[in-house]
């Protein structure tokens, strides 16, 4: 059941790619980062060291 909804959720990031997941879901800002950074790497900025 938890993998049903871990897949929930990164299939809505693909959709969306905003925090509006943290009121669908329930879940912390930053666990709707991570989600968001899985489903859009190429949208994340590095920080060049």
């Amino acid at each position: 059941m938890q993998t049903a909804r871990q897949d929930r959720v990164l299939d809505e990031a693909f959709e969306t790619a905003d925090l509006h997941l943290i009121r669908l879901f329930g879940i912390s800002a930053s666990t709707a980062m991570r989600y968001i950074t899985a489903a859009h790497p190429e949208r994340t900025s590095k920080l060049p060291r």
